[in-house]
């Protein structure tokens, strides 16, 4: 792996993590485009390491909003705080749920993992294809949208619509392709909230997801180099580490991208883009990547 792979990953992290496209889907065919294994533990150490870098472009580009939002009154905090738990609690359930169940019961082999799905691209496709969709639906229905009665004024939603946005990312987590922070986004327009707060409420979801899959992948690390006597991972750590830095400042264009085109009205395009890629993404299957 040179260091010109690293940054054109991070690259592809960076601005795709933070928009409604599937992150995952666009560095597993960058990845194998370019000839490489997205299984190597190297490539697995640099992939958490992005999420890293994306997770900071996250919390330094929404501070501000979340400190007017969201730290104005403790009242309007607890809420927040209330809401965000209530999401990842269903998160938890759904998505880890999902992940034991295909773990245990669909592959079915000794030592089986969620990630042995992640680099095939015949999954991934649909996966792109059914939250293309659901962006299209939320884009095309949005001005017949009015915010929920019963949301809480401070925060945005309510509850009862934090629940159903967690139960929505849980199905994000096992299935590379069914992007997160569209998935999320676009269930909050469909329940009624104004899109910049279902933006700033899916990515403060993020910065509390993020830490819990970097936990995750590395202790799958630790476990493969236990079992497989993968090779020590200790030379990956520098280009990792340049990459979690482009992927922060990549993220960070990203954001103000996405900000803009909530602004003016146009979410559905994401949705037209996601159906184009899961053609693109059948077509590389198609022809043996």
């Amino acid at each position: 792996m040179s260091l010109w792979h690293v940054i054109v990953l991070a690259i592809v992290q960076g601005l795709a993590e933070l928009l409604p496209v599937s992150s995952s889907a666009h560095v597993v065919v960058a990845e194998k485009l370019m000839g490489m294994d997205p299984t190597a533990p190297a490539m697995t150490l640099l992939l958490v390491m992005l999420h890293t870098g994306t997770m900071f472009a996250v919390i330094v580009y929404f501070w501000r909003q979340w400190c007017r939002t969201y730290f104005r009154s403790a009242e309007t905090f607890k809420t927040i705080i209330l809401q965000l738990i209530i999401a990842s609690v269903f998160t938890g359930i759904i998505g880890f749920g999902l992940i034991e169940f295909i773990e245990k019961v669909v592959l079915h082999t000794k030592h089986a993992q969620i990630e042995q799905l992640f680099g095939r691209l015949d999954l991934i496709g649909p996966a792109l294809a059914a939250v293309g969709i659901l962006i299209l639906i939320a884009g095309l229905t949005e001005n017949r949208t009015r915010p929920a009665e019963q949301e809480d004024p401070g925060t945005g939603l309510n509850g009862k619509q934090a629940s159903w946005i967690g139960v929505i990312q849980g199905l994000a987590i096992p299935f590379r392709g069914f992007s997160r922070s569209g998935a999320t986004i676009s269930t909050g327009m469909l329940l009624g909230v104004a899109k910049a707060r279902a933006e700033e409420f899916s990515f403060a979801l993020a910065v509390i997801l993020t830490p819990a899959a970097i936990a995750r992948e590395a202790w799958r690390l630790n476990k493969a180099q236990h079992l497989a006597g993968a090779g020590n991972l200790s030379a990956a750590w520098g280009p990792s580490l340049l990459g979690a830095l482009f992927a922060f400042l990549a993220g960070l264009l990203a954001l103000k991208w996405l900000s803009r085109w909530l602004e003016n009205g146009r979410w559905y395009w994401f949705g037209v883009y996601c159906l184009l890629a899961a053609g693109a993404v059948e077509y590389l299957h198609h022809v043996g990547y």
